[in-house]
């Protein structure tokens, strides 16, 4: 079976699938904008990854606040040998139906050694700063970032950076870390000066919400690209964008993510085979 892109995240020893696989649904059904439903059984998760790495998706993106979706996909990897990339986040807890946040040094340090032992990793091949709606304050007046500066000079993780919230918050993310998560879709365009600059530097730069937050409908207009298409298409088209990340629990909505991939990349080496070398660079041995 043909697999999906990869692009290189930014200069960063990582080469990732150009759509990942978010796991929110994994392990949290309250308060989300989609719903109700129930939690996905084992064997479907089990059947996600079977799918990731059939079609070449290797970025997993999970969190402790998607309840206990840290601890399922841990179990669900156990065994396989495929070298996904695994993301998780600190700063937010959802517990009771609520978040909460803390960006203390104790809290970053617990949060990380408690991810490595859910995920059953050595290490954390990239871990985010997971931001309330005012993120500057955590970014720049926590010990957040220093903290897990330091648990990266420890290897306890590869890099670090920031699922940033406001165009300033992104923007002064870039500055201060390796990678930076923003939402964007081809309907919401206000951050992308982050992406453009996370480009500059040389930064990963990773989207979320760019499927409209699985609010995908019929076609724009007659016999046009569905909203899929055009979704995938416009975020892979910005060169500085690493990975678009979108969660599902069925196997069925990974497939049509990759598959828009795939198309989006034969359309644009059909036009400009050239342009399509970056996203086969292999990375440097580590």
């Amino acid at each position: 079976m043909n697999q999906i892109p990869q692009r290189r995240f930014g200069r960063l020893e990582l080469l990732g699938s150009v759509v990942g696989l978010g796991t929110v649904k994994w392990g949290r059904n309250q308060k989300l904008r989609y719903g109700p439903f129930e939690l996905p059984s084992d064997e479907t998760l089990s059947e996600l990854l079977d799918t990731a790495e059939q079609w070449g998706v290797n970025v997993l993106d999970t969190a402790p606040a998607y309840g206990v979706a840290e601890e399922r996909l841990g179990q669900a990897l156990a065994g396989r040998s495929a070298p996904f990339i695994l993301m998780t986040k600190v700063g937010e807890e959802f517990e009771h139906g609520e978040s909460r946040y803390d960006f203390s040094t104790e809290a970053v340090r617990h949060s990380v050694q408690r991810s490595l032992k859910r995920l059953r990793r050595d290490c954390l091949d990239l871990v985010l700063l997971h931001c309330p709606p005012d993120d500057l304050p955590a970014i720049v007046d926590s010990p957040a970032l220093e903290t897990l500066a330091s648990l990266k000079a420890k290897g306890w993780l590869r890099y670090f950076g920031v699922s940033s919230m406001t165009l300033p918050g992104g923007l002064k993310a870039v500055d201060l870390c390796d990678a930076v998560m923003v939402s964007w879709n081809y309907q919401y365009r206000d951050q992308e000066e982050v992406l453009l600059k996370a480009g500059r530097q040389g930064k990963a730069a990773l989207l979320k919400k760019a499927l409209l937050s699985g609010g995908l409908g019929s076609s724009p207009s007659k016999g046009g690209p569905s909203v899929l298409e055009t979704c995938v298409s416009s975020a892979l088209a910005i060169e500085a964008v690493s990975s678009l990340i979108a969660g599902t629990i069925n196997p069925k909505h990974l497939i049509e993510n990759a598959t828009a991939a795939m198309h989006w990349e034969a359309a644009t080496e059909s036009a400009c085979p050239e342009s399509m070398i970056h996203f086969r660079a292999v990375p440097k041995p580590l």
